[in-house]
């Protein structure tokens, strides 16, 4: 076994697993195992990513990890996915070795 082959495995296995980083979300309107990291989307930019609050608006960022296998078609930058039923913009997808990493935003009211 190769490690690409150990690495692509370990997305299910590890990653995508529920009972260790994965968790069940809908993403326009199909149920994934997905990891959810709201920690790594305010290291990767801290000055790009900054939640701000105005006048009683809001801006959420979310950074969320799927398997390419379980999404489909990545996901271009400006298009709208619903998570969990809010509405959000892909700002951000990599495909980062068989997993998508995608930043999404979202504004909302107080």
């Amino acid at each position: 076994m190769t490690f690409k082959d150990a690495a692509y495995k370990d997305i299910s296995n590890v990653f995508m697993n529920e009972t260790e980083f994965g968790e069940w979300h809908t993403i326009n309107g199909k149920k994934m195992l997905i990891v959810v990291d709201a920690n790594e989307v305010e290291e990767r930019g801290k000055k790009q990513f900054e939640h701000s609050r105005i006048d009683g608006l809001y801006e959420d960022n979310i950074l969320i990890y799927v398997p390419r296998t379980t999404f489909g078609e990545q996901p271009v930058r400006g298009r709208t996915l619903f998570l969990d039923g809010s509405q959000y913009k892909v700002t951000d997808s990599r495909d980062e070795g068989g997993v998508y990493s995608i930043t999404l935003k979202r504004y909302g009211h107080e």
